[in-house]
């Protein structure tokens, strides 16, 4: 592919771009380029955040670039501060060796094994003498740090800032002078670190990295609020998000569980068809000719079956439709959309607004006399809330269903 036209795909679906005429003069030198991500091993999966920086890897590969996957397990000892209204938990040694296992077992599930090169920062950070640690810290100032969006938001805040927080776009930057890269990629989050790569880089004589930053996935409990998707990102912390490396069952029911709204969100970030192929579904479910749990179905399944095969993926939607059919959902139950003031709702207060119980009271004796389910499953407290962001199916008696999406 001609370099104008590698410049025009790699383009596709970035945010941040520093700096767009620099990297067009290194795909024109003609040469393969050097491409550097990052991901701390605090826990022992990758998930499908990770893999919208993975794939935007992966297309590099495809047009003759190397890619170097850095398993941060010595930055994971200092915890990456973007982001965070407080000091990351340090992990202990032995969850980030099973971390950095699992990590570069999983990245080859995207990856071309072939073109990646897999490298530990411990093997040069772990060998820093402190005056090494003091020189480099010279070369950035607390003023810039503090610029910083977290960092001085924290501040503001009189919320705790620890020094070795300081010190980690410094570690992170210093990859990059290791391992001459010319083009450091990471989520929209990491602008602030990759940034500080290439002043490090320039300070230390080298030829400054581009950076490239990738839109964050919200988690699988996200929803729209006003047009647009509100969520934490996924995250394993928050435990909202779907692991590139779990069952194929447990892959798809997570997936079905979000919201419609999110599901294009999804589409958008995470399926490999054509956005006029996207937009077409998108507009049959808004014209009534696609059901939108046949669209979130297909997208499951596309997950599914690339992240394990296609039979796993049949299997898993067969499971899945087994189960959704023994509920005995009717196709023709009203859609509701429901806008809560916080974050959930209460259930008896739910089924006298959606008309399934004459008032509140009447949906506590109904939970309480086994005649209420949510998704399939009996409600047996009368206390229970449900979230916002989701879909639920709500059948009260025998014959009252209704699915609503609680906005």
């Amino acid at each position: 592919m001609k370099p104008e036209a590698q410049f025009a795909e790699l383009k596709r679906g970035v945010v941040d771009l520093h700096v767009e005429a620099e990297l067009l003069e290194r795909l024109n030198a003609g040469k393969p380029l050097k491409i550097k991500a990052g991901f701390d091993p605090t826990r022992p999966d990758l998930h499908l955040g990770h893999t919208v920086l993975l794939n935007k890897m992966r297309q590099f590969q495809e047009l003759g670039h190397d890619v170097v996957f850095i398993v941060g397990d010595f930055t994971a000892q200092i915890g990456d501060p973007s982001g965070r209204s407080s000091t990351r938990p340090v992990p202990t040694r032995d969850e980030i060796l099973e971390g950095a296992r699992t990590y570069a077992e999983q990245a080859f599930k995207i990856l071309d094994q072939d073109r990646t090169q897999i490298v530990y920062n411990s093997e040069w950070l772990g060998k820093m003498a402190f005056d090494d640690v003091i020189r480099l810290a010279g070369k950035y100032t607390l003023a810039r740090m503090m610029e910083r969006d977290d960092f001085r938001r924290r501040w503001s805040e009189h919320q705790s800032i620890s020094i070795h927080e300081l010190l980690y776009p410094l570690a992170q930057a210093y990859d990059s002078v290791v391992l001459k890269c010319d083009v450091e990629l990471g989520g929209t989050d990491q602008l602030f670190n990759l940034l500080v790569g290439r002043e490090i880089m320039r300070e230390m004589g080298q030829r400054p990295q581009i950076v490239m930053t990738t839109p964050i996935l919200e988690g699988i409990n996200a929803r729209s609020e006003n047009g647009k998707i509100v969520g934490a990102k996924m995250s394993k912390s928050l435990d909202n998000y779907v692991g590139v490396a779990e069952p194929p069952k447990e892959q798809l029911g997570k997936l079905m569980s979000i919201s419609d709204d999110l599901m294009w969100r999804y589409y958008e970030l995470l399926s490999t068809h054509a956005a006029q192929e996207i937009e077409r579904r998108k507009r049959a479910c808004a014209d009534g000719t696609m059901n939108p749990r046949d669209a979130k179905l297909a997208l499951a399944k596309e997950i599914v079956g690339r992240y394990h095969d296609e039979a796993e993926a049949d299997a898993a939607e067969a499971s899945w439709l087994a189960q959704f059919s023994k509920r005995q959902v009717p196709d023709d139950m009203p859609e509701h959309e429901v806008n809560i003031e916080g974050e959930s709702i209460w259930v008896p207060k739910l089924l006298s607004d959606l008309g399934l119980a004459k008032s509140s009271s009447d949906g506590r004796r109904r939970i309480q006399q086994g005649g209420v389910e949510v998704d399939g499953e009996r409600v047996t407290d009368p206390q229970t809330n449900l979230q916002k962001g989701h879909r639920y199916i709500i059948k009260a008696g025998k014959r009252a269903w209704a699915a609503v999406t609680l906005k």
